[in-house]
This record gives structure tokens, C-alpha cells and sequence, in this order.
């Protein structure tokens, strides 16, 4: 009988044992269990608040991913700006190619301010960051991109679109740029503006002295793109007219020597060139026989808000006088600007193109790869630069 009662009581005990948790209670899984009391989302984004998810650092991916990559590794971007149009157009080309390659990464806005942008790449070197991908807030001297380059410390830095020099890239093995020919822009914009004035000379003159008046919206001082936008677009229109026997572009303020209006905060912005354009109509006029007679702008967002500016004083819409605009970029704001004939044409500069480029790059760093391995040998400079074409575009 006590034999009996032992072996029941041992069986009871078992019993209590099972169901005390040996195994993962009924309706949970492994993920549950390592993650008691969380949801997916919160053991996705551990120790992050909303003012998290809304700083600078989160992408469409990154609440999901982390910023880590299917290689181990992590991808930190750095835009100088969410705010440029243009750059927008970069991010969201290059998140699709990310999420496409399967690499996960984490998104920055450095919101035009390399003080900012510096202290996200520390913190995302401290985060774990296996590749850097830079677009670089200040461009006047190669000093931010060597602190960076020196920050990273053996990671690969792909910097984009806003000019390194080849000295500061290759003074690290692990370091490429990925941009286009900057001053090719220029040339192509100022052969666009000077055909298009040439076939078209006696009815942009409006002012009926035998010279076209423009103004030039440059993007900021000490930027390299601006500076051969600024100096190419209207040297080598004055070039094509000057060859038909026409007179050379006057900028239209005799007073300013440096022949160009900057955008004074950095920003490339199109209230930059409203603002100006707003202006420059309240003195110079059709009336007064000093009308400006042509615009270039070294972006599309600058050429916009001239043709905001020119549109609030009855120009560039449908049956009246529009004044030629000319931008670069193609955003899809100057296409449909285009389209409807407030402006004449632009620039291409391929968002898609650099950001597959920089996707590729990155990949290729991660699994170990030749840095331009998968990248069309036409566009790569030596070993240290990726050169995206540029295209005309108006719109034919």
C-alpha cells in the first residue's frame, strides 16, 4: 500500500512540472517567449520612443529592420537635407533599391547642418554602422569628409552627389564617391539655353535693344556643382549666340559683378529665388524697357520659384509672355512645368541611376565583393569615383 501511495505521488508531481512551463505556453511562440509582454513591433524597435521614430534615422524599413543587413552588416545614410527636392528623389530611389538587395539600413536628416551630420555619424558608427553612405553637408573644403573618413576608421564611406575631392576619397582604400561630372551640366545647359535663344532671339528680346537680360540663380557659394553650373551655363550660351552673331547674355543688374544671385542659407530653395525674383520684377519691367528676359537656376526648385514669382506678375501662363527658365535636376515639378510651357527645359540628373549605383557599392562592401563589381565600367573614374550621366530634357 505505501508502494502504491509513493508511485502516485510521484506521478502527481510530474504532472505539476508539465504544467508549470517545461514547454512555451499554449498560444505562444519561440518569439514570444524570448520577448514576454512586447508586441512584434516592440522587440523591433527595443528601447526607441516616438520622438525616436520620428528623429532623423528612421526609414520605411527601419522600423522592421533595425538598420542591420542580411550580410550581418548595417547601412547609415546621411542626407544633408530631406528638404531638397532633388535629394527626396534619392531617398526614395534608394531606400526601394535597399529594401530590393535585402540590405537594411537606417535613413538621416542632417537637416543642413555638418555639425549635425557628424554627431549622426558618430553615433551610428557607435550603433554598429557597417558601411556609411554620405551625402555631405559641406562642400566648401574637404575638411568634414576627412573627419568623417577618419571617424569611420577602416568602415567604407560611399559618398554622394555634393563633390569630394580625389585627395580626401582615396586617402582611405575603403572610400568611394558616387556623383556626376558637375561641370557637364553646365555645358549642357548653357548649349540648351543658347540654341534655344538663338532659334528664338527676336521674340525673347523684349526689351527691343538687341541683347538678352537674364539673371542667374546660383544654388551656394563654394559648391562645386553651383560654381560650374554658374560659370558654364552662361559662358557657353554666349558661345553658341556669340557664333550666330548675336550679342552675349547681360546680367541684368550692371551693379553686380559677380553676375549671379545666391541662395544666402545653402538650401538651393525655391523661396530663395522667389523671394529675389519678386524683386528684381518690382524695379525691372516691360514697362520701363528693362525687363529681364531670361532665367537659369542651378535647380529645378530654384527655377520653380522664379516661375512662381514670374507667374504672380501675369508671366509663363497659358496665351501670355513667358520668360524662358531653365533649371537641372528633371524633377518632377519642372517635367510638369515643362509640360504646361512655364518652362523650357532642364537638366537631367538620374536619381534612380545614382541611387542603384550607391546600393550596388554598399552590397559589394557587405559580402566582400570588388567595390564596382555590377557597376557599368563607362561611368567609373579610376579607383574612386562612379560618374552618373547627365540627359537633357524638355520634354520632346
Amino acid at each position: 500500500m505505501k508502494k502504491f501511495i509513493s508511485i502516485l505521488l510521484a506521478l502527481c508531481l510530474i504532472a505539476s512540472l508539465t504544467a508549470c512551463g517545461g514547454s512555451p505556453a499554449a498560444g505562444t511562440t519561440g518569439a514570444d517567449s524570448d520577448n514576454a509582454g512586447t508586441t512584434k513591433a516592440d522587440s523591433d524597435n527595443a528601447g526607441t520612443t516616438k520622438a525616436d521614430s520620428d528623429n532623423a534615422g528612421t526609414t520605411k524599413a527601419d522600423s522592421d529592420n533595425a538598420g542591420v543587413s542580411s550580410e550581418g552588416g548595417s547601412v547609415a545614410v546621411f542626407y544633408y537635407t530631406y528638404g531638397d527636392t532633388y535629394i527626396s528623389s534619392v531617398r526614395t530611389a534608394l531606400d526601394a533599391a535597399l529594401d530590393a538587395a535585402n540590405i537594411k539600413y537606417q535613413d538621416y536628416d542632417s537637416n543642413n547642418s555638418q555639425t549635425t551630420q557628424t554627431e549622426q555619424v558618430t553615433t551610428a558608427i557607435t550603433q554598429g554602422a557597417k558601411v556609411l553612405v554620405v551625402n555631405l553637408v559641406d562642400t566648401g573644403s574637404d575638411d568634414a569628409a576627412r573627419n568623417i573618413i577618419e571617424q569611420a576608421n577602416g568602415i567604407p564611406v560611399i559618398f554622394f552627389n555634393r563633390s569630394v575631392s580625389e585627395e580626401a576619397v582615396t586617402s582611405s582604400d575603403k572610400c568611394v564617391f558616387v556623383g556626376t561630372d558637375y561641370e557637364m551640366a553646365g555645358h549642357m545647359q548653357g548649349e540648351m539655353i543658347g540654341n534655344y535663344l538663338t532659334a528664338n532671339y527676336d521674340t525673347l528680346d523684349l526689351n527691343g535693344d538687341g541683347v538678352i537680360s537674364y539673371v542667374m540663380f546660383k544654388g551656394q557659394e563654394g559648391n562645386a556643382e553651383a560654381d560650374a553650373r554658374t560659370q558654364f551655363g552662361q559662358e557657353d550660351a554666349d558661345a553658341i549666340l556669340t557664333a550666330a552673331n548675336k550679342p552675349a547674355l547681360s546680367f541684368y543688374d550692371s551693379a553686380n559683378t559677380n553676375k549671379y544671385l545666391v541662395d544666402q542659407t545653402g538650401a538651393w530653395s525655391s523661396a530663395a529665388a522667389t523671394d529675389y525674383m519678386q524683386t528684381i520684377l518690382s524695379q525691372y519691367s516691360e514697362a520701363s524697357g528693362n525687363m529681364v528676359e531670361l532665367v537659369i537656376a542651378n535647380n529645378d526648385e530654384m527655377a520653380i520659384g522664379a516661375i512662381a514669382a514670374l507667374q504672380n506678375a501675369g508671366y509663363n501662363k497659358e496665351g501670355g509672355t513667358t520668360i524662358p527658365v531653365f533649371g537641372v535636376d528633371a524633377t518632377d515639378a519642372a517635367k510638369d512645368a515643362i509640360a504646361e510651357g512655364s518652362m523650357v527645359g532642364t537638366i537631367k540628373q538620374d536619381a534612380e541611376g545614382m541611387a542603384n549605383t550607391i546600393a550596388a557599392i554598399a552590397n559589394n562592401y557587405l559580402s566582400g565583393k570588388d567595390t564596382f563589381d555590377g557597376v557599368d565600367a563607362a561611368n567609373v573614374v579610376g579607383t574612386w569615383r562612379v560618374n552618373i550621366p547627365y540627359g537633357t530634357y524638355t520634354g520632346e
